[in-house]
């Protein structure tokens, strides 16, 4: 498993927060610790977020009148998803 040493510079208002959290007094033993789950749990956020969008998505496709379905190609449904990232 490959590593990426990072730099972090934090104003005293993030390091206070990041000093609370990390030591005796906090739920990590180091900042490390501390930060990879901040960015596991961002991630996992994220990804959630991603699987809400597609669900409600779904559920709108699943709710809808049948007369409403129209045939569409693989190539339409990739444009109108690059139209809607954009937006």
């Amino acid at each position: 498993m490959a590593y990426t040493t990072m730099t972090v510079r934090l104003n005293s208002t993030l390091g206070d927060v990041v000093a609370a959290n990390v030591g005796e007094t906090g739920s990590y033993e180091n900042v490390s610790e501390y930060i990879r789950d901040l960015i596991r749990r961002d991630k996992e956020r994220t990804e959630q977020q991603t699987f809400d969008r597609l669900k409600a998505e779904l559920d709108l496709a699943f709710a809808a009148p049948e007369s409403s379905y129209m045939p569409l190609t693989a190539s339409d449904v990739i444009m109108r998803n690059k139209v809607s990232k954009n937006k």
